[in-house]
């Protein structure tokens, strides 16, 4: 069966003219503007963000890399609107997630964006298909059964649709979490030191499964780390030091 699932599209797109003006302007998904980030605890306060610009394209793989302090992490819950910036603006195609409601975010976060950090997001005492279900419904989309066999035959875990999270091993567990990636079908993925955990093989069978399905669906791709090896497999690399992007390049 061939996996098929539902572009994204851009709010306001129902013209021929508009769709070709869109299509012949930058499409960015995300900008940036002199984000600041201060956290304060007691009399310390820390700065983790300072004036930070960025723009990022929608279809691209971007890396944030840096090491542990240099702000990414930071940088990738504002991204996810898990976070706000102390100043500056970070919008998300026409929201603003500095000023956006919590209702508004977590709608983002269930139809829009969906995240994979080091430590899966499945709840573990569901199978695997009944966490892909859930994945789907949060999105307010609907899962059948031949969709749910093809998303689980590409990722490779087909026989393992009635384990628990608990019953695979770490490489496997984040294959699961591409696979309810995939039945919500958000278009956006942020993903914080995804395969930190893994072995250097598992992690790069795991990379290469993200990059296939980027370019198949044409997701926005955003990874924090700090190795350079898994950096490597982005079209564009965002290097950030004591709050500040330092480099920004394209491979």
């Amino acid at each position: 069966m061939v996996l098929t699932l539902p572009a994204p599209t851009l709010p306001g797109e129902t013209t021929p003219a508009h769709r070709a003006t869109v299509a012949a302007a930058p499409d960015h998904i995300y900008r940036l503007a002199d984000v600041i980030r201060i956290f304060r605890e007691g009399d310390m306060e820390t700065i983790a963000l300072r004036g930070v610009d960025l723009d990022i394209e929608r279809g691209r793989f971007v890396a944030l890399m840096g090491r542990s302090g240099s702000g990414k992490s930071t940088l990738l819950g504002l991204l996810a609107g898990a976070d706000r910036p102390s100043a500056g603006k970070v919008t998300f195609r026409d929201t603003d997630l500095g000023r956006a409601s919590e209702a508004t975010l977590q709608q983002l976060r269930g139809r829009e964006i969906s995240l994979l950090f080091q430590s899966d997001n499945l709840v573990p005492f569901l199978s695997l298909t009944e966490n892909m279900d859930l994945a789907a419904s949060l999105a307010g989309r609907s899962l059948d059964d031949g969709l749910a066999g093809a998303i689980l035959d590409r990722v490779g875990l087909i026989d393992r649709a009635r384990h628990r999270p608990g019953q695979l091993s770490g490489g496997e567990q984040q294959r699961a979490a591409l696979a309810c990636i995939l039945a919500s079908a958000a278009p956006v993925l942020l993903m914080d030191e995804p395969t930190a955990e893994l072995d250097s093989r598992t992690a790069g069978v795991v990379l290469d499964l993200v990059r296939q399905i980027q370019e198949e669906h044409r997701l926005t791709v955003v990874l924090a780390t700090h190795d350079a090896a898994v950096a490597g497999g982005a079209d564009r690399i965002v290097t950030l030091g004591s709050g500040r992007i330092t480099d920004d390049w394209s491979v």
